[in-house]
């Protein structure tokens, strides 16, 4: 970003030498700062009236936790899902890395399957990294799964260390340096979290904290890495500000006093107080290599800074893509509303429906003499979404179909045609509008309406969102159990006793079945205590082998769902969940079935 010059030494305070060190300051009771957090009231800002210069460094880089904080927000990814997304991650990254490294949980088998997914693909962008918790059991998960670098919580604010773990500061940098040391015995990058750090005693705990990780860092030979955390949001970029807010003197101290290099440095911000973005870019004005975000913004209550702002942010303050594709962006925002069923707010920056569209008359009239008086670059171009306007009477067939094509970003098979009947019937309401005394443009709003209601195959429906997501983790469940060695015995009776426990820890299972190679049922009628007596007339040797549900998995290898249907036997609308059961070779041997009571799973996955 700038060229090599000399660093500063603690220019924000006092001049320091590089053997200065700061003690730990044990205090008898929590330091809370009351006066800028009075809990009562908004907290406030103070001034030291001291100004701390930006100093850039020379390399800046983007990391992601998606999958860790952006899924602390909303119903977990699925292990296809968090795959999907790292290729967007690593597209959108470029050849040369822009977006560094992206973290993972480790603690179920849907997680390890995740990350043993993105690990198959080989890339070197973004590096896959870990995400524990300060102790051995955790540290064992890095372990196994092989990874090179892992983030641990380490929490710096008393408000965590007194109230959260009712330890001194002593007990807690005590805990925090055995686990870090721990990890460097074995190789591990660590990267020690800073949990609430702008609600810290920068001085009295974390400055010290981060000299005894680089003496560490210093004696293993291998980096010690620091997240800086505003966990709620109350950072401040303000010329002047005090600490701990000041997100400035928070850097510089890392920097300057602590002897922390700009490359083991990164920000992590929320959104509480709209201000996470101006302070995720504050960060690497002030001195952090790395700033951590999320795909739009996804993250605890309010959110972390979005992955697609810090890529044009990147692009402006180095003035280079550096091999970014930016078209990715409208690519994945696309996914998550079509595949994961998340609605994108129409009104956000780069990724909303209403981003480069407008509806004022005078607006309008611009962009058709010259796009570039109400557009600040190339949308079409960049982000592979073409400038949208509102529709009239004299926009026609062709006006209409592409309104519809460039507001949903629509592309390939998918693009509606003018030729489409929706198309005619939308122009002929439309007027009709104008014909009783219209005179203003058609609003957005009008126009989606209008959609919906005459072209409403490219929406998905809120039911079919509720029943996608609902089969997916069916689907999930399934594949647990078909890879449990007891259902691959092909036992009937350590299959009975393994399958019981299915059906009791989910209660909207109402009949779990398996059968062979013929479709024969093996096992007993397994159920719910209240519908016993209604499969009485379904016994051992059922022959199964005409049903879907048995004949699809012993065809393709795969895990199928049938369509909802009424079921006979309790009258519920349910659906059948069905997987191959393979022997130790991979031989097919049988199916399992699940039969599920599709209003109680919705319920469950909600």
């Amino acid at each position: 970003m700038m060229g090599k010059k000399e660093k500063k030494k603690g220019f924000i305070f006092k001049n320091v030498t590089e053997s200065s060190q700061f003690p730990l300051i044990d205090v008898g009771k929590p330091q809370l700062f009351r006066d800028i957090f009075p809990y009562d009231e908004v907290c406030k800002v103070k001034f030291d009236h001291k100004i701390e210069l930006i100093d850039p460094p020379d390399e800046i880089y983007i990391t992601d936790t998606t999958f860790r904080d952006g899924q602390q927000a909303r119903p977990p990814f699925t292990a296809q899902q968090i795959e999907d997304l790292f290729e967007f991650l690593h597209r959108l990254s470029g050849p040369n890395g822009v977006i560094r490294q992206t973290e993972f949980f480790m603690y179920t088998d849907k997680d390890k399957e995740a990350l043993g997914r993105c690990k198959e693909r080989g890339y070197r962008y973004p590096e896959i990294t870990g995400w524990i918790r300060a102790n051995k059991d955790d540290l064992q998960l890095v372990r196994d799964m092989e990874l090179k670098e892992t983030g641990i919580l380490t929490s710096v604010s008393d408000y965590h260390i007194f109230l959260k773990f009712n330890k001194t500061r002593s007990q807690a940098l005590k805990d925090y340096l055995k686990i870090v040391e721990d990890a460097l015995d074995h190789g591990i990058i660590p990267r020690c979290h800073f949990e609430d750090v702008t609600r810290a005693d920068i001085y009295g705990f974390c400055v010290p904290y981060a000299q005894a990780l680089m003496k560490l860092s210093e004696e293993a030979k291998i980096p010690v890495k620091i997240r800086l955390c505003d966990t709620l949001g109350v950072g401040i970029t303000y010329p002047g500000s005090a600490l701990p807010r000041s997100i400035g003197k928070i850097i510089r101290a890392m920097i300057d006093d602590a002897g922390v290099s700009s490359d083991c440095l990164e920000w992590h911000g929320h959104n509480d107080f709209y201000k996470v973005l101006i302070n995720s870019i504050s960060a690497w004005m002030y001195g952090c290599t790395f700033v951590n975000g999320t795909f739009l913004g996804l993250g605890e209550r309010t959110g972390n800074v979005p992955i697609e702002g810090l890529i044009m942010e990147y692009i402006s303050l180095t003035g280079d893509d550096n091999g970014i594709d930016t078209t990715v962006i409208t690519e994945m925002r696309n996914y998550f509303e079509r595949e994961i069923g998340h609605q994108v707010p129409k009104n956000q920056p780069f990724v909303g429906l209403d981003f480069n569209a407008t509806s004022a008359g005078v607006h309008i009239d611009g962009i058709l003499k010259n796009e570039e008086i109400y557009s600040s670059f190339d949308t079409a171009k960049l982000l592979n979404r073409p400038l949208a306007v509102n529709i009239t009477d004299k926009s026609g067939l062709a006006g209409i179909a592409h309104w519809v094509n460039s507001h949903f970003a629509l592309t390939g098979k998918d693009r509606i045609e003018k030729t489409h009947p929706g198309v005619a019937k939308i122009n002929k309401w439309i007027t009709r509008q104008y014909e009783e005394g219209r005179v203003t443009s058609m609003s957005e709003d009008e126009i989606e309406h209008q959609v919906r209601r005459y072209i409403p195959e490219i929406f998905v429906s809120e039911f079919e969102l509720m029943k996608k997501r609902a089969l997916d983790m069916a689907a999930h469940l399934i594949e647990q159990y078909i890879e449990d060695p007891a259902t691959k015995s092909m036992n009937p009776i350590r299959q009975e006793e393994h399958l019981k426990t299915l059906v009791h820890d989910y209660p909207y299972i109402q009949f779990v079945y398996a059968v062979n190679a013929e479709g024969i049922k093996i096992t007993r009628n397994i159920t719910q205590a209240i519908d016993k007596a209604k499969y009485q007339k379904i016994g051992l040797n059922e022959d199964f082998s005409d049903r879907d549900w048995f004949i699809k998995p012993m065809s393709d290898g795969k895990i199928h769902a049938t369509n909802l249907y009424s079921s006979r036997i309790t009258g519920y609308l349910c659906v059948t969940v069905s997987g191959p059961i393979r022997d130790e070779m991979g031989e097919i041997v049988g199916v399992l079935g699940l039969d599920i009571r599709f209003e109680d799973l919705a319920r469950a996955e909600a």
